[in-house]
């Protein structure tokens, strides 16, 4: 697979006043691009600018973070006894350092092209106005910066640090034997396994989690910025959304990211419930719960699309509503000779086109981006290691009945 990113469009370069750079191009925002984290790849030859390189990245990453508390751990590493705390029944284990990780790398290629085609598409649709191309390419420009943040990263590194002193006084509180500790009378003991994660896999994990955070926040307030410009929006576009349903499919570039992360914290829930009884009201409830923080992460940038089209809708009613009253009382008087409700005032027989499509159009166009068929995969995505990790304490069938409402709301 050729997983070199999307080739410049030249009919995106424009000059950008504010910087008084040579040219820039909007269609240039790589998500998974730049920063300090990007370039020690590069100079380690992960990756290339050209070359994201992801399922190699992701085999070798989940290899460090993975295999080798594995391999630390042998011969006691094959054991499936979950009651002494074994390392391949811990889904701790496997949601984070194994499908986490993976995942997360895997997604920085789908984003990138995701992004950045939903950005080329504003200005090819044109939803830009051409004078405020400028404007956006300032808007881009100030992307990209926050993107290579050096401070940005820094942050989830020292968060991604924290979480791993955290882990190592877990270490030493809890009360059982496992891969990663032995429980002592004089002390717990941390295994190699167990100062491997502390020191490599879960820091990996938290700051590659972090970085995707802080990356689809740019791109939140790219698309927040770019939602004030001037837009070409039109209330009668077949999408029924003024012309911008294509940006309401960008969530599903982040299937992978949301599945890493789901696994995480359903693998938490379940481990959480592993000692205590899991009624179906409250797994619903939690996968609800769950499902709606997912759908508020992707509704925050969509969400600043909504004013511009509200206006679009009110001033197209109002314009329209105006035009049809002239319309019909012109169709009146041609078919009865005059208007049931007239005045003195002589009106013009003017000839126009009946307005009544392009009402209804507008009485029809919807204001939020966000719709459950724009959203179905990353749902899945959201929910289904949430249904896995039930099925283990609930009834199947009731699982994937919660499953499939919860995807059909």
């Amino acid at each position: 697979m050729n997983e070199a990113h999307s080739e410049p469009l030249s009919d995106l370069r424009v000059k950008d006043p504010r910087t008084d750079s040579n040219a820039t191009e909007l269609g240039e925002f790589l998500a998974s691009h730049g920063g300090p984290f990007f370039e020690l790849q590069e100079q380690l030859k992960l990756l290339r600018q050209s070359a994201l390189r992801a399922p190699a990245r992701a085999a070798l990453f989940v290899a460090l973070a993975w295999g080798v508390p594995f391999l630390l751990g042998l011969p006691r590493s094959f054991s499936l006894d979950h009651g002494r705390g074994a390392y391949l029944a811990d889904l701790g284990v496997w949601a984070k350092f194994f499908i986490g990780i993976g995942a997360f790398v895997l997604a920085e290629q789908q984003v990138e092209r995701g992004l950045q085609a939903k950005l080329s598409q504003m200005v090819r649709a044109p939803i830009i106005a051409p004078a405020s191309i400028p404007e956006a390419a300032a808007i881009v420009s100030a992307a990209l910066r926050k993107r290579d943040s050096r401070v940005a990263e820094l942050m989830c590194l020292l968060i991604a640090i924290f979480a791993s002193c955290l882990s190592y006084l877990n270490f030493h509180t809890v009360g059982t034997s496992s891969w990663a500790v032995e429980h002592l009378p004089a002390g717990n003991r941390i295994s190699a396994a167990g100062w491997w994660s502390i020191c490599f896999s879960l820091p990996l994990f938290v700051f590659l989690f972090l970085r995707g955070i802080w990356r689809h926040f740019v791109w939140a307030q790219l698309l927040r910025g770019l939602a004030r410009l001037d837009l070409r929006l039109v209330a009668t576009h077949p999408d029924g959304k003024g012309g911008l349903a294509f940006l309401a499919q960008y969530p599903n570039a982040y299937v992978f990211f949301v599945f890493g992360m789901s696994c995480a914290v359903a693998a938490a829930v379940a481990k959480n419930f592993l000692h205590e009884g899991l009624t179906m009201t409250t797994f619903t409830m939690v996968m609800s719960g769950w499902l709606a923080i997912v759908i508020s992460f992707f509704a925050y940038p969509l969400s600043a699309f909504t004013p511009p089209l509200s206006r679009l809708r009110e001033e197209g009613l109002a314009l329209l509503g105006a035009q049809a009253t002239q319309y019909c009382r012109t169709a009146e008087r041609k078919a009865i000779g005059r208007n049931v409700f007239s005045d003195p005032t002589p009106e013009p027989d003017s000839e126009m086109s009946d307005p009544a499509k392009h009402y209804e159009a507008s009485r029809k166009l919807s204001v939020v981006l966000v719709s459950r068929s724009a959203v179905v995969p990353v749902a899945a995505g959201a929910l289904i290691p949430f249904a896995v990790a039930g099925a283990t304490k609930l009834p199947y069938k009731e699982v994937v009945s919660v499953l499939k409402k919860l995807l059909l709301l």
